[in-house]
């Protein structure tokens, strides 16, 4: 079977060292290399998530930078009715440190997955993958197959940041009760 790589500007957020969003969309029309359409079916990657296989987070397809993984819980997937959402604990790793600074500053191009179809329906040039055999998400910088999806970084005070704002707060809180 051919392993196959997808594209998309997906939904994606920063929440401290974490990026989350959608890795794949239901029903939405992707032209791949000019030469036929695609849609990916609801329910598409069930198979592969009940399956509990080890799928990676990879930056770029790059099996080299690895940002998480299904097996060690740093990657969460999971289906809903839009697509299939993920969640990344990102390393802190060169790799790590430089997709979550492009995140932020909204510079991704989207997300990405490499799969091998194990059940489609072909229509002329239209092909609807109606299950997959799902090995990798990725993050990818540039162009995504299914631009529909949008990418979007947002950050939520963790760990000693978090502190250090609270701390900030208790001092501020602290020198109005003494100017009262």
């Amino acid at each position: 079977m051919k392993h196959e790589h997808r594209a998309m500007a997906a939904e994606l957020r920063t929440k401290g060292r974490k990026l989350e969003g959608y890795a794949a969309t239901f029903n939405t029309e992707a032209r791949i290399a000019g030469a036929f359409t695609e849609v990916i079916a609801p329910g598409a990657f069930a198979g592969s998530l009940r399956a509990g296989s080890d799928i990676l987070a990879l930056a770029d397809h790059d099996p080299t930078r690895v940002l998480g993984r299904t097996m060690s819980k740093t990657l969460r997937l999971a289906e809903d009715s839009r697509g299939l959402t993920f969640e990344i604990d990102l390393p802190d790793t060169q790799a790590g440190r430089d997709v979550l600074a492009l995140a932020e500053r909204g510079d991704l191009g989207g997300m990405s997955f490499g799969f091998t179809a194990t059940d489609e329906r072909r229509d002329g040039d239209r092909r609807i993958l109606r299950a997959v055999d799902l090995f990798e998400v990725s993050v990818v910088s540039a162009w995504p197959a299914y631009p529909e999806t949008t990418v979007q970084a947002r950050w939520k005070p963790v760990g000693h940041i978090a502190l250090a704002h609270a701390q900030r707060v208790i001092r501020i809180m602290e020198a109005q009760q003494w100017a009262s």
